[in-house]
């Protein structure tokens, strides 16, 4: 009597399968070229996982991308997974990733920032004539703000800056990067002038005990200081809030300033860079941090230079308190001015806004309770300690307090950066700083507080700028970046402009900005436009988005359908 016998085939396992399989080893092998200039370039510098994006840098920086054989050395220098080297590189917009089968781009990229003020100053036109002057010899594509809106238009060819450009000056910027020339630094206030004005008296009093820190605080208080970096928190109530939790603490300082139409913290940085940075080390010892980190955005090498050269000084003169100051180096990211997202990408971190509570005053850098400020809300501390909340107090105009740094651009004979008089109002500002209108332009509408701060007509440029006097009118004040807009300007174009923006920067961590702002601009690309839908769409973005990216992204759609409706018919 038979049997039937049934056989099952074992597949083989994959790697040595006694000579009858090829072994080779999983995942992406090092190369052992790449892993020798990879570990060349890195040297003696920690590999700890929070500096990933400064190793980003140096690659490209050396050699002009950052390619796949190099990520894989780098994720094994750094002893991180490949798809976190990965998912960091490719998140910002300044590193350029060539993948195995992409071809090296080539050596020269020339950026023509799109922004709003630029593209009124015809980047647009200019792009087109670059593409055709250099072909594919010379990779020319956009770029975001670069914050010198007031010299639009702007291009960048890696760390130069190319100011009111025209085809034929962008050349000599060219020539310059092909010859490695060094970038012009500028002059800026020395150690021994800042200290002959009074410089660093303030936080000598401050380290002595003569002032304690309550009395810093209530100072703060009594002069209605806020935060000048957007949301206009009071800075009293910020710094009480992180001594609610016990230590260590950090600091960090915000000095990315991504806000289309927004270059006030540069002009500080590049004229006075001292008394902010007094200002950081007052911070620093009220809530006695253990560590303070400088969040640069990449566009502005000439201030890191300066930052750097201080910072140094700072330790040679031991004015830091013995206390680490680290310079981080942002990689193209709007989304980091949310605090919470800056405080990712200095981790070494794609830049994903965190969910609040907690909040980072009480869980932020490292996991611990975090001073965040910008560099302007710094700059006016030792001014507003050695003057008195007084003088800073009735500095304001039309019932506001103290002083505003306005960035204003656009359609005005003096574009540029202007200390006045909080509560200053536009048509003001126009008229005694920024000298009037341009010769054949005639003042339609502005924005009051960059590309997320809304757009409101002429008819209303007698509202004073401040916090809380624009928000009824569906806009904010935010970073005090005043674009002019004149009757030569498409109000359409300039929607299209800010939504492109937005949808570009979109972080896309949720739904409703991620692809709201992506539908947003396809429904403005159109000749017709669906008010209703709009409308609708709007609304969603700004009740459903996790952070104020997605919740400011339709401020300037709304307001023009708001205030121009004859413009979108």
């Amino acid at each position: 009597m038979m049997t039937d016998t049934v056989t099952f085939s074992v597949p083989k396992a994959p790697g040595k399968g006694k000579n009858k399989a090829r072994y080779q080893k999983k995942g992406r092998q090092v190369d052992p070229v790449a892993a020798r200039e990879i570990a060349a370039l890195l040297q003696d510098r920690s590999r700890q996982p929070d500096l990933l994006i400064e190793h980003l840098h140096l690659i490209q920086d050396s050699y002009g991308f950052l390619s796949a054989p190099h990520l894989t050395a780098l994720a094994v220098e750094m002893r991180l997974s490949l798809a976190e080297v990965y998912e960091v590189a490719t998140f910002y917009h300044n590193f350029i990733v060539i993948r195995e089968e992409g071809s090296v781009p080539p050596a020269i990229t020339i950026k023509v920032c799109d922004s709003l003020s630029c593209e009124i100053a015809g980047s647009m036109k200019l792009k087109q004539e670059l593409v055709e002057k250099y072909g594919a010899g010379v990779h020319v594509t956009h770029g975001a703000c670069m914050g010198r809106c007031s010299e639009a238009p702007v291009v960048r060819i890696r760390d130069r800056y190319v100011l009111n450009a025209k085809a034929a000056t962008v050349n000599g910027a060219v020539e310059a990067e092909k010859k490695n020339t060094p970038i012009d630094i500028p002059e800026y206030l020395t150690l021994e002038a800042y200290r002959s004005n009074g410089g660093f008296k303030t936080l000598e009093r401050v380290r002595s005990g003569d002032v304690t820190k309550e009395q810093i605080i209530e100072t703060l208080n009594d002069g209605g200081h806020r935060g000048l970096g957007g949301a206009g928190f009071p800075h009293a109530l910020k710094l009480n809030s992180v001594l609610s939790v016990p230590g260590p603490r950090y600091m960090a300082v915000n000095a990315d300033e991504s806000e289309p139409g927004t270059f006030k913290d540069r002009y500080f940085l590049n004229t006075n860079p001292l008394q902010f940075l007094e200002g950081m080390l007052i911070g620093a010892e009220i809530v006695d941090a253990a560590a303070i980190y400088i969040f640069l955005r990449d566009e502005y090498p000439e201030s890191a230079r300066i930052l750097e050269d201080c910072i140094a000084l700072l330790k040679k003169e031991q004015l830091d308190g013995s206390r680490p100051i680290y310079l981080r180096r942002g990689a193209g990211a709007y989304i980091c001015g949310e605090e919470s997202a800056m405080l990712e990408s200095i981790e070494g971190k794609r830049a994903l806004p965190r969910h609040k509570p907690p909040f980072p005053a009480h869980v932020g850098l490292f996991g611990r309770p975090t001073l965040i400020n910008n560099v302007e809300t710094l700059y006016w501390l030792p001014e507003i300690f050695s003057k008195g909340p007084k003088w800073f107090k009735e500095g304001g105009r039309h019932g506001s307090k103290g002083f505003r740094s306005f960035s204003l651009s656009g359609h005005v004979n003096k574009p540029g950066v202007y200390i006045t008089p909080a509560g200053i109002t536009a048509q003001e500002l126009i008229e005694e700083f920024g000298g009037g209108m341009k010769a054949g332009h005639e003042f339609r509408a502005y924005l009051p507080g960059g590309a997320s701060g809304g757009l409101l007509p002429a008819s209303m440029a007698d509202i004073p700028l401040d916090f809380g006097t624009l928000e009824k009118y569906g806009c904010f004040i935010g970073s005090a970046a005043v674009i002019i807009l004149s009757d030569k300007d498409n109000l359409k174009m300039v929607a299209r402009n800010l939504m492109r923006f937005f949808e570009d920067e979109s972080c896309g961590q949720c739904t409703p900005c991620r692809a709201g702002t992506e539908k947003a601009l396809k429904l403005l690309e159109g000749n017709h436009w669906d008010t209703d839908l709009l409308t609708d769409l709007s609304s969603v973005m700004r009740d459903a988005s996790i952070c104020g990216l997605g919740q400011a992204a339709p401020n300037g759609l709304m307001s023009i359908l708001k205030y121009f409706p004859e413009d979108v018919r």
